[in-house]
Parts: C-alpha cells; structure tokens; sequence
C-alpha cells in the first residue's frame, strides 16, 4: 500500500494508473475484492483494536470533546457492523456499465449515456476511521482508485485499516495502487492533494468548517463538501404527541455527534403548551443542556434547571453534543423560513398530521434531505440501502444528500452510427 514514504504526487500517479486498469476488472473480481477486505477485517480485529486504543488513549490526553471520541471508537462490534457494511456494498448492483439513457436520433445515429467511474477520488476526514473502509469500497466497487487522507487523532487506526483493504484488495486481483493512505504531513500535504490538477478527479472533504475552509483556500480540482448538520425538527400545530417526542429525542439524543443530529426544535405555538413541558422535562432527563427563546422559557415554569437563554449564534451552531436550541414559531411558514436563513442544507424533519402543511415544508425546505414524521438520524447511506455513503452533500451540483456508487460516477455518451458523417 502507498504511504507518504512515497510523495503525494507519486501517490497520486500510482492511483490514477490503477485508475485506468480498474476500468476493464470484472465486477465479479471488484466484489471478490470486497469480500476478502471484509475477511480481512474480521480476522484482523485485534489488530485494529489495539492501533485504535493507541488513537483513544492520545485523544484522551488531547482532550478531544466526548463527541470526537465517539467518533473514533472502535469496537468489535463496530468492526462486525464495517465488515458487514463491505458485504452490502459487494451485493448492490455494479453502476459502472449502467444505463442511465439511449435513444435513436433521426439521422440514424444510436445515442446512449451510460455511468462511468469518476477516475480518481481523494476522501480528507477527521476522526473516523470507519470512513476509511467505507469510502475505499464504496470507490472499489463504482471502479475509482482512492487516496485517502485522515486526522493525526486516527493515524494508528487508519494506518492499519487501509493496510488491510489494500493487500487485500490487491490480492484479490484489484490493480495496485487502487487504495492509498496519506498521512503524517500537515496543511502543505493538504494543499498538494488538493491541487492534483489533472490526476486527482474529486476530493470529499468529511470534516468540519476549518477543513471545509482550508481546502477551499487551495483547492484546484473539484471538491464536493460532506459538509456540517446544523437540522431541525419542527412540530407542527397538528402533530401527535407522542411521536413528536419520540422524533425529537431520537434526532437529538440517540447519537449527538453526529452530522445528522437535529440541533434545534422548533414548536408551532399552538401545541407549544403542551408539548414544550414534556419535551423540556424529557430532553433534560436524557442530560441535554436547552439553549431556549423567551416565549419557550415562560413555557416551562420555575424549574429552570438545564436552561440557558438562546443567542443569535445558537441557532447557527452545529452542537454535536448534548445540546440543543428550542424556539416557538406561530406558523409552518415561520419555520420553513427559520430552517432556511439558519441550516445547513442537511437534513431537516417536521412532524405533522396536516398534509398542505407537510407539502408546504416538502416544497419549500431547501435541504438535501426533508423527512415527513420520521428522525433526522435516517440520512444515511446504509440506511438508504446503499450499503455505505462517502458523506452526505449539501451542494446542489453533481451530488446532494449521501454519496454511494451513483455518486461517485459520471456519464458519458456512447454515439453508434453506419459511416456517418455531417452534412
């Protein structure tokens, strides 16, 4: 496997040739390839453990936030759930080859635009070491070469698990060079990659707004950012109880660290009196800190514990931890309004049992994903049945919501004709 004892440049290089080899590599051996990385991964489980621990023992003494070390953590049964996330990939249709559209056109000629790999993808994250499998087969089996790059804080996790994918991989018959890590180099290695003009196809960022503006600062080939979740539950006026509880808490609480984590509720002020006491009382029981408008503190009463007055940034911060801003607005349209001077475009709920105003939020909401009386925590590749996502878009070009195979494609049109000529 490729490292930095190599330069970014030779890195990169080596990928695109493998690039162009993978382009003829049957699918059958592409998912031969994944099963074995799964194989891999399973045998090799204390091996990555152990590589994983180092990584935790130094975020501890770093001081990461509880949300960046849940992020890190390795398990066995988080490796059990990668592998088998690298099987649901290996069993999904190969997009490469596939028929997106074809017709006849009147001079004779048969016109067909059919999917393509990308050629090269770069994937930059931060302490996930779960994205390193996840993105290397997802790029495998739509027939891209990937260079990976991620955090200091995962180096000993990353450096084992792409390890394993890339012999793996190329034992199974996968030309070499199609999985490669970069690490160990600061913002300059960062630069080098992301100015691979003409080698590198794509770079994915999954990380934060620092990564999101570093690359954007350098950056010469074409980036699409998995980028914040700053979501929202609203409650509609017309909205059960219960299952607006049952929303809130499992957008917020049931893993805050998360891009899909909602990050504030907004309530119609109609169900606010009864809704916003329960909803206080439960959330706070679940330790989630309230960042809160006037209209909801004078909801709550006296006990105040776990309650903190809302500032203007609130409503724009991605928490990623227990907390949680909550406002009273007086109409659906006052929230539609609300989620899009204040999100992100990521993933945005409303509970309701009023169709015209479940539309309205369907219409007018500008997100890449918009859910109808379900949780925010659904945006998800595995969750929508592509096995595994890269990261989720919020850019409208190319890519938006989770980036799986069709993603990580382009189109190109095939033109048959008989000696056809211009005229």
């Amino acid at each position: 496997m490729a490292t930095t004892a190599a330069s970014v440049t030779d890195i990169c290089l080596q990928a695109q040739s493998a690039a162009r080899a993978l382009q003829s590599v049957p699918a059958t051996v592409k998912d031969g390839a994944l099963h074995a990385i799964a194989d891999a991964l399973v045998s090799r489980t204390p091996e990555i453990l152990e590589a994983n621990a180092r990584d935790m023992e130094a975020g501890e003494q770093a001081d990461l936030s509880s949300a960046l070390l849940d992020r890190l953590l390795l398990t066995g049964d988080r490796i059990a759930a990668i592998a088998a996330q690298v099987r649901d990939i290996a069993a999904l249709a190969d997009p490469v080859g596939e028929i997106v559209g074809g017709e006849r056109l009147p001079n004779g000629l048969d016109l067909t635009k059919v999917r393509v790999p990308l050629g090269v993808v770069a994937v930059v994250y931060e302490a996930r070491p779960n994205v390193t499998i996840d993105a290397a087969a997802l790029c495998l089996k739509s027939g891209n070469a990937i260079v990976l790059r991620g955090s200091s804080s995962a180096a000993h996790s990353n450096a084992v698990l792409a390890g394993i994918a890339a012999d793996a991989a190329t034992a199974a018959g996968v030309p070499e060079g199609a999985i490669s890590l970069v690490a160990g180099g600061g913002r300059e290695e960062l630069a080098e990659l992301a100015t691979q003009t003409g080698v590198v196809d794509l770079i994915i960022p999954r990380g934060g707004e620092g990564l999101k503006n570093a690359l954007k600062g350098v950056a010469t080939v074409p980036v699409i950012f998995a980028a914040s979740g700053n979501c929202h539950v609203y409650v509609d006026a017309s909205a059960g109880l219960d299952a607006a509880l049952a929303i809130t808490l499992n957008s917020k609480v049931q893993r805050p660290g998360v891009c899909n984590a909602a990050e504030t509720l907004l309530v119609h002020a109609a169900i606010a009196p009864a809704f916003v006491p329960r909803a206080i009382d439960a959330l706070r029981e679940a330790g989630v800190e309230l960042r809160v408008d006037g209209r909801t503190r004078a909801l709550v009463g006296a006990d105040t514990d776990g309650l903190v007055d809302a500032t203007a940034e609130d409503w724009d911060t991605e928490f990623l931890a227990l907390t949680l801003a909550v406002g009273i607005v007086d109409s659906v349209d006052e929230a539609i309004a609300h989620v899009n001077r204040h999100g992100s475009g990521h993933s945005e709920a409303i509970v309701t049992n009023d169709v015209a105003a479940a539309r309205a939020f369907e219409r007018s909401v500008d997100a890449a994903c918009v859910y109808v009386n379900a949780s925010t925590r659904f945006t998800d590749g595995g969750e929508f049945g592509m096995g595994a996502e890269i990261g989720n878009s919020t850019q409208k070009l190319h890519a938006r919501g989770p980036i799986g195979l069709r993603e990580l494609c382009t189109t190109k049109y095939v033109v048959r004709g008989d000696g056809h000529v211009r005229p």
